[in-house]
């Protein structure tokens, strides 16, 4: 049987480029080569695409991008019936056939339909969420719109759109109470993120998240703690065990994220079974009503009286070997490389 070729898209013109790189080279080291044909695709800084022959260590390092022999400019071809990428060689177009599209690219310009709806576009089927999920879940707003008309309870809100005043924000603080969140609407990583406790920090905070985001959101503190859920599928689903968040104090920042300084995720999830069970059929209850298909990771609070609040839903999640995705499905039985041919499946098979 003729091994699939996948497209596994890297880098990316986004806050979170760094992130994707760790996760990339992780997945790509992890791809069984005796399963797959990989073809790596970097995306630079600057948005320029190349397939990507060299070694994988240079994507963790970051100089990937400077080895020019191993770097063929490329572009996605919208032709249906090339079903592929173009490799802009001197001296001609060489189509490079593709079965599947992998993206592992955080944030903006990947995370957030744009990829999804180029390759959608082609004809490629893309392993994860399509267009309309990423866009969705990228956008907390209205991702907790559709989680609320879902029935799963959401913190209180305010958006602000670009140029709007302070007086409405003050006023919202006023009535919700601090401490608030003060969030870009479409960002990921906790970036532009920061959380207030007083009226003169709101300003700033503004000014911080509008660094990344037009829209800026305002939410309501749940007190309790965080807990995910990684979720494989489309039809049928495979949710692993739940983890937990434990922060010794502020909240669960790009910093905490990536070097867990004074928090710890516990896998599984220091709760009983019965609360266990009500967070996995709440998460598939999330995935489905905001579209996603092929795998995600649905965040929620879990309030001291037992109440589960919807946070976000990341649908390109961390993909390091010790991030929270794999260390869930790793509790549920799974090994890394099982994850993937498991994601990569529920494609192949649909």
């Amino acid at each position: 049987m003729t091994k699939p070729t996948i497209a596994v898209l890297f880098g990316g013109r986004s806050p979170e480029y760094s992130v994707s790189l760790q996760s990339s080279y992780a997945v790509l080291s992890n791809l069984d080569p005796n399963k797959y044909t990989v073809l790596p695709i970097g995306i630079t800084r600057a948005g320029q695409w190349f397939s990507y022959t060299g070694p994988y260590d240079a994507i963790a390092q970051d100089t990937w991008h400077e080895d020019t022999d191993h770097l063929t400019p490329v572009v996605v071809s919208q032709d249906r019936t090339l079903h592929g990428l173009l490799a802009l060689t001197p001296q001609y177009l060489q189509p490079l056939p593709v079965d599947y599209a992998l993206p592992i690219l955080h944030g903006k310009n990947g995370e957030d339909g744009t990829v999804q709806g180029l390759f959608e576009l082609a004809g490629i089927p893309i392993i994860g969420c399509g267009t309309l999920a990423s866009a969705l879940c990228m956008d907390k707003d209205r991702a907790h719109k559709l989680a609320s008309l879902a029935g799963i309870e959401v913190p209180a809100s305010l958006v602000l759109d670009q140029g709007e005043n302070l007086q409405a924000a003050a006023a919202f603080a006023q009535q919700t109470g601090y401490p608030l969140f003060v969030k870009p609407v479409k960002a990921g990583s906790s970036y532009g993120i920061s959380q207030i406790h007083r009226e003169e920090e709101l300003l700033p905070a503004l000014e911080l998240a509008r660094q990344y985001d037009d829209q800026v959101i305002l939410e309501q503190t749940i007190s309790g703690f965080e807990v995910g859920c990684a979720v494989i599928g489309s039809r049928e689903l495979i949710v692993g065990e739940p983890d937990e968040i434990e922060l010794s104090g502020g909240f669960f920042d790009f910093t905490e994220k990536y070097t867990l300084k004074t928090s710890a995720i516990h896998v599984p999830a220091r709760i009983d079974d019965a609360t266990t069970q009500r967070i996995k059929e709440a998460a598939k209850v999330l995935y489905r009503a905001l579209g996603c298909t092929g795998f995600a990771r649905v965040d929620m609070f879990l309030t001291p009286e037992g109440t589960i609040v919807f946070n976000e839903i990341n649908t390109i999640p961390g993909f390091t070997e010790h991030s929270r995705f794999p260390g869930m499905m790793k509790a549920a039985g799974f090994t890394f490389r099982e994850i993937l041919d498991c994601i990569i499946g529920q494609v192949m098979h649909q």
